[in-house]
C-alpha cells in the first residue's frame, strides 16, 4: 500500500537526497516537508508546508502520515552556541517525533550519530544520544536509527574541516584499523533509510555505520 512521508531536514545534506529518493519510490504516494523556508519541487507528489520550529505546537495537525523521516540538525558553528545547537539537534526534533506519534503515525526514522550515547561528556553525542533515548518512550510501533560518522556530500555552503576529513579520514581510518568511523555520503544514507521504508521490520532497530554502508 502507497503511504505518505513526513520530512523534516528537507534541505540538509540528507534529508535533500532522500526526497529525491522518496519522489521517485513505489512505495510512497505523498511527501510533506516542513521547512523553516519555503521548498519548492517539481514533484507533484511534493507539499511544503512552511512551520515555526519555536511554536511546532501550532503545526500540530500538520504531523499526520505514514511515516516521519527525522534529517534535522545543526553544527556548532551554524548555531553558534551548544544551547542553539542543542536546540535543533534535540529539542526541536523531539517535539516534532511527539506530534507524530500523538497523530498516529508508526514509523519513525531518524539519522542520529555514531557515537550517539547519552551518558557521553561529548556535548554532540550526548544530545544525540538523549534523542534516542526519549523518542523510545514514545508512541511508535516501529522506530530505525541510523548511525553514520562523518556525512559528506554536496552542500550549500563551504565547510573545510569536513572537506579536510573527507579526504584524510578514510586513510587514518584505514591505518589504525577504524574503519567504523570512516566518512560516508549523505546519499549513501539517505538510500538505506529509503529502502528500510519500504520493508518491514522490527520494533526497533539501529543501523550502525557499517549496516548503513550496506544497501
Amino acid at each position: 500500500m502507497e503511504k505518505t512521508a513526513l520530512i523534516i531536514g528537507a534541505t540538509g545534506l540528507v534529508g535533500c537526497a532522500l526526497l529525491e529518493q522518496l519522489v521517485e519510490a513505489k512505495h510512497i504516494c505523498q511527501i510533506i516537508t516542513l521547512t523553516r523556508r519555503p521548498l519548492e519541487h517539481h514533484s507533484s507528489k511534493v507539499i511544503n508546508h512552511v512551520v515555526d520550529f519555536e511554536s511546532l505546537d501550532d503545526h500540530a495537525l500538520l504531523f499526520k502520515g505514514d511515516m516521519l523521516f527525522s534529517c534535522l540538525g545543526s553544527t556548532l558553528k551554524q548555531a553558534g552556541s551548544i544551547a542553539a545547537q542543542r536546540k535543533v539537534d534535540l529539542d526541536y526534533q523531539l517535539k516534532a517525533a511527539q506530534l507524530a506519534a500523538d497523530n498516529g503515525v508508526e514509523h519513525y526514522l531518524l539519522v542520529s550519530s555514531s557515537g550517539a550515547n547519552a551518558q557521553s561528556k561529548s556535548a554532540y553525542f550526548n544530545m544525540k544520544g538523549e534523542l534516542e533515548a526519549q523518542v523510545r518512550a514514545l508512541g511508535f510501533k516501529r522506530i530505525s536509527i541510523f548511525q553514520p560518522s562523518l556525512l559528506v556530500g554536496d552542500r550549500n555552503e563551504f565547510r573545510l574541516a569536513e572537506k579536510l576529513g573527507a579526504w584524510l579520514l578514510p586513510c587514518i581510518c584505514w591505518l589504525l584499523g577504524l574503519q567504523r568511523f570512516r566518512p560516508i555520503s549523505g546519499e549513501q544514507v539517505a538510500r538505506k533509510m529509503c529502502l528500510i521504508s519500504s520493508q518491514p521490520g522490527p520494533e526497533h532497530a539501529v543501523f550502525s555505520l557499517d549496516e548503513v554502508h550496506m544497501n
